[in-house]
């Protein structure tokens, strides 16, 4: 049946219960679902889930029908009828209209904060389309084409005021999403005295150069370990992202180094530049970062280690193309033991053009199979992606792939 289009229901309203229902779904997570099932997977699932979409009227596949109708025309006044308080029906013709749509029906129902009544159109809200409905007398009938034009056209300018309304809830659904589900981990290991990871702050000097010059003084990792528990889920250590940001700033500063000193980089392979990395990292961390060390299934290049514990792992490669990166990406997720979370590839480029060789590497990173999303860095020549565990999808592991122009 016919009825006034958003005029139902009171959009803040709609929000508002898709904002609760996403709270009570992400409150209701068993504490494995929340502990131990990837939180980029269940923000995905949670934006597709409580999405609101916008209709969106597909005009090219309007459809229109006719028929015989009782119409009243006791208002007329062209006509001679004797009591107006009653219906007087005559014959006349109805025309439907067919307005196929996509997206969320209960929109079109909803109310948004720009509104008139005087504009809005009457239809029937169906699953996937709408149907106008003009009962017209033979003398009206040439104005029903005209008509149905004015209500299409008010369906579409309200169906802009609601994506108006929609747009700060939809663009800060994920964020909202991972919020939710962080308040929830927090909270089940709040109530079971754990802490679901174990953090590395690290006493950084004022004063800490940031060019190629072993600090006086040393950097010491202190990890706190997580308390005992007897439940099934035991949080591993993993690398807090400060420190993470702090090592990469490491390796990132031989940028400078390279460009200061063009000469002593000339001409060196993997071996060697790796070697050079190594004293800028064991200038920082107390000696613990370590080149070729034995790691779950072959020899990493750099890896940073706590109390036996693998905190950071880093390959070195030069760049020979796409097939060579994705090689080296699977020998990095190869080396990566479950516990390993924080990771880097370094890629060094020698004779290519530097715009060919990062636009590669994001698009080989992307194409990958363990590929999950793309995160910024604020890096000029620096990429950060998610990627899922080869044996684990729901253990998440960050690469941040730093791209090096070297001497020839």
């Amino acid at each position: 049946m016919a009825s006034p289009l958003f005029y139902e229901y009171d959009l803040r309203g709609t929000i508002e219960n898709h904002r609760q229902a996403l709270d009570n779904e992400v409150n209701s997570l068993s504490e494995n679902e929340a502990l131990n099932t990837s939180q980029e997977d269940m923000v995905k699932y949670l934006v597709a889930k409580y999405r609101l979409d916008v209709p969106r009227i597909d005009e090219e596949g309007i459809t229109a029908d006719y028929g015989d109708a009782k119409v009243d025309v006791s208002q007329d006044f062209r006509r001679a009828i004797y009591d107006r308080n009653r219906p007087f029906h005559i014959t006349g013709t109805r025309i439907t209209f067919y307005v196929p749509f996509t997206g969320d029906p209960d929109l079109l129902k909803s109310k948004p904060s720009r509104w008139s009544l005087s504009g809005t159109p009457r239809a029937a809200v169906g699953r996937d389309r709408l149907t106008f409905i003009y009962d017209m007398t033979e003398a009206d009938l040439h104005q029903v084409g005209e008509k149905f034009d004015q209500d299409l056209k008010n369906t579409q300018a309200h169906l802009g005021y609601v994506a108006a309304d929609m747009e700060p809830f939809n663009s800060g659904l994920a964020k909202n999403a991972a919020s939710k589900i962080n308040g929830r981990r927090e909270k089940l290991l709040r109530d079971r005295e754990i802490v679901a990871n174990l953090r590395f702050p690290l006493q950084r000097r004022q004063d800490s150069s940031t060019t190629f010059v072993t600090p006086s003084v040393k950097r010491h990792i202190a990890p706190r370990k997580p308390t005992a528990s007897s439940e099934p889920f035991r949080p591993e250590p993993a690398l807090g992202m400060d420190d993470y940001q702090h090592i990469l700033s490491v390796l990132a500063n031989m940028v400078v180094v390279m460009e200061q000193s063009p000469r002593a980089f000339k001409g060196m392979g993997e071996e060697d530049l790796r070697t050079h990395f190594l004293v800028q990292l064991n200038g920082h961390y107390e000696g613990q970062a370590t080149g070729e060390t034995f790691n779950y299934e072959g020899k990493t290049d750099i890896l940073i280690k706590v109390d036996g514990k693998n905190i950071f792992v880093a390959e070195c490669k030069f760049w020979t193309g796409s097939a060579g990166l994705t090689k080296a990406l699977d020998q990095l997720l190869g080396y990566t033991t479950w516990r390993d979370t924080k990771t880097a590839l370094l890629v060094f480029n020698r004779d290519r053009r530097m715009t060919t060789v990062l636009e590669g590497v994001d698009r080989t990173a992307r194409e990958h199979p363990n590929f999950k999303a793309g995160q910024a860095t604020g890096l000029e020549t620096g990429f950060r992606y998610l990627f899922g565990h080869r044996d684990d999808p729901n253990r998440e592991i960050t690469v941040t792939v730093l791209v090096f122009d070297v001497p020839t």
